[in-house]
């Protein structure tokens, strides 16, 4: 089981409006779809998924989907917690700190 994180449902409702502008509906559905089945591989451990390099000051994990990177992260009750999904062109480190995944 996963739980989308506040950080995360916002940029899946933000990547969905901007890939239903550009290339219409049929497109955006396929996109979220996909995202969906990645978050179900990353709990049944179908993927590789990365640590976070250690200067994000996190306990957590990547994987690449398309452009795009999920972070994901185990929370206390042992669900996956896909904390944000950023395409990659955004400043990785800048768009982390700013999301709801620090462990300060």
């Amino acid at each position: 089981m996963f739980k989308i994180e506040s950080a995360a449902s916002f940029r899946l409702d933000e990547n969905y409006q901007y890939t239903l502008h550009e290339w219409g509906e049929n497109q955006a559905k396929i996109y979220v779809n996909g995202l969906f089945d990645v978050f179900e591989k990353i709990v049944k451990k179908q993927v590789l998924s990365h640590p976070v390099p250690a200067e994000f000051g996190v306990n957590g994990f990547y994987v690449k989907y398309k452009k795009y990177f999920i972070y994901w992260k185990y929370l206390e009750s042992g669900e996956v917690g896909v904390v944000t999904i950023l395409h990659g062109q955004m400043h990785q480190m800048k768009q982390f700190k700013n999301s709801e995944y620090h462990d300060d």
